[in-house]
């Protein structure tokens, strides 16, 4: 069973680990990458189109990468709930990391839902995929600024996330684990 258990936990970090590493990766060269060389084509009418098929081809792996996360890093606060509980700092540590999740999928899922309003604009005019010109339509040009802003609240999220993610595993040394432990018990050492 022990075994059985720590194979488990060795695949619940490896979704955590690539699901948030793919998710903050995919995001950045997103915003570096794909919107910067989506400004660069010659054509106006065809920056945004051009930005819209990448992140098209990019959003079922962003999907994946998400679940992949979200699966691997439940399993692994239920397998160490105790320490979650036991250990001083590591509450307080999986709470953060958790809001800090669940601010990466709203702004995510907001981002989302404004390209829809790019992808529905056909080919508007644009000086880049979150920058307008003065012949971009109110509406998508509103999207676009708002844009602007999540291409880089998403990877600072995920980014910082990662973070804790790290800040946790250096919680379960044996030696924090032991300072944790008894802090929680003495508070005052």
């Amino acid at each position: 069973m022990a075994r059985r258990m720590e194979n488990q936990n060795t695949l619940a970090r490896a979704l955590n680990d690539l699901g948030l590493a793919a998710w903050f990766g995919g995001s950045l060269m997103g915003a570096i990458g794909l919107n910067g060389a989506a400004a660069e084509v010659d054509h106006p009418r065809e920056r945004v189109k051009v930005a819209n098929a990448g992140w098209a081809r990019w959003t079922p792996a962003n999907l994946a990468a998400i679940g992949a996360y979200t699966v691997g890093s439940l399993v692994l606060t239920g397998a160490n709930r105790r320490r979650v509980g036991g250990q001083k700092g590591v509450g307080r540590a999986s709470v953060i990391k958790t809001g800090l999740t669940a601010a990466a999928m709203a702004a995510t899922a907001y981002s989302r839902v404004l390209g829809q309003t790019l992808m529905k604009a056909s080919d508007p005019p644009a000086e880049g995929v979150t920058e307008p010109n003065i012949a971009t339509d109110p509406e998508v040009a509103g999207a676009q600024r708002k844009l602007k802003a999540l291409q880089w609240a998403i990877p600072a999220l995920t980014g910082a996330t990662l973070v804790m993610d790290s800040k946790l595993g250096e919680q379960q040394r044996p030696a924090e684990v032991v300072k944790g432990v008894v802090r929680r018990l003495n508070p005052a050492a």
